[in-house]
C-alpha cells in the first residue's frame, strides 16, 4: 500500500474515534507518516495536555488505526 493509499485508510479510522475525543472537547489531526510507517498524530482541544492522553492515544486510537490498518507499526503524539 502506498503512503498516500495509507494516509487515506488513516483517516478513515479516525473520522471513527474521532466523536468520541469532540465528546470530551478533544480532537486528532495527523502530522506525518514516516517511511517506516510510524504514524504522528496531533490531540487539539481537551485532549492537548490531558493527564489520559497517552491512554487514550494508545489504547484508543492506536489500537483502532493498527486494527484497521496493519501496515502502521506505531501511532506517536508529536
Amino acid at each position: 500500500m502506498s503512503k498516500e493509499e495509507l494516509l487515506k485508510s488513516v483517516a478513515t479510522t479516525l473520522e471513527k474515534v474521532r466523536p468520541y475525543l469532540q465528546a470530551d472537547g478533544g480532537d486528532i489531526e495527523v502530522v506525518e507518516l514516516s517511511d517506516d510507517n510510524v504514524l504522528k498524530v496531533r490531540l487539539t482541544g481537551a485532549c492537548h495536555g490531558c493527564p489520559f492522553s497517552m491512554q487514550t492515544l494508545k489504547a484508543g486510537v492506536e489500537q483502532a488505526i493498527k486494527s484497521d490498518i496493519p501496515e502502521i507499526k506505531e501511532v506517536v503524539s508529536e
